[in-house]
């Protein structure tokens, strides 16, 4: 049996997300924790978030789960969540801009506006519901999902890693991008797969399952 931790800041739905691990991972521990020692003795770890990017970086900080995740990110599969991928890249320019956690070398800008559909037509920001998500690159955390696979978004902002080869995921809004990133060690997306029905399900069962590389 293995420990799967959900990083309790104060700041996600945490509630849903644990529950989806539980359904995928029956034979596990999902633990919900904001204790950072019960979160580094875990196997797993998950990073879900959502909210404005000052509140969460604030919470972040004040509860020292910052350190926390910068610690571990790298030492053992990680799982980041809507603000838990934001959160990972240098900056953000939401509330007039907000220093990140800096794992990923980039930055969360917001949605153009007006922001149009190809036949011109106005789009809501923020993005909400569902949509298509392209893979743009193999990773094991797809394994049985088909590429443009509908998944379930509530956001305002995107992310803009600097380094194209990172985003492994993509959706059209718009425009093209980035809501799926991954180094060795760690996946991040912009969608909720806590959400996103079948397909979600399936790529938190995926991540249960991975290696890490």
């Amino acid at each position: 049996m293995q420990r799967i931790a959900v990083i309790d800041y104060g700041m996600g739905n945490l509630r849903s997300v644990a529950k989806a691990l539980e359904r995928v991972a029956p034979d596990d521990e999902v633990i919900v924790s904001g204790d950072a020692a019960v979160i580094a003795s875990s196997d797993r770890i998950v990073c879900p978030g959502q909210g404005a990017a000052r509140d969460c970086m604030a919470a972040l900080h004040a509860s020292g789960l910052g350190r926390t995740i910068l610690d571990t990110v790298d030492t053992r599969p990680f799982l980041g969540i809507c603000m838990g991928l934001q959160v990972l890249l240098d900056a953000s320019e939401e509330n007039g801009g907000v220093p990140c956690l800096g794992v990923v070398p980039g930055r969360v800008t917001r949605f153009a506006e007006p922001l149009l559909d190809a036949d011109g037509t106005r789009l809501k920001v923020p993005h909400m519901g569902w949509s298509r998500v392209h893979q743009r690159a193999p990773h094991p955390l797809w394994h049985g999902i088909a590429d443009g696979a509908r998944c379930y978004f509530a956001h305002s902002y995107v992310c803009e890693p600097a380094d194209a080869g990172l985003v492994v995921g993509s959706c059209d809004y718009g425009r093209e991008f980035a809501v799926a990133i991954a180094y060795p060690g760690f996946f991040a997306c912009q969608f909720h797969p806590e959400k996103s029905a079948a397909d979600g399900l399936a790529l938190l069962a995926n991540f249960v399952g991975w290696d890490g590389r």
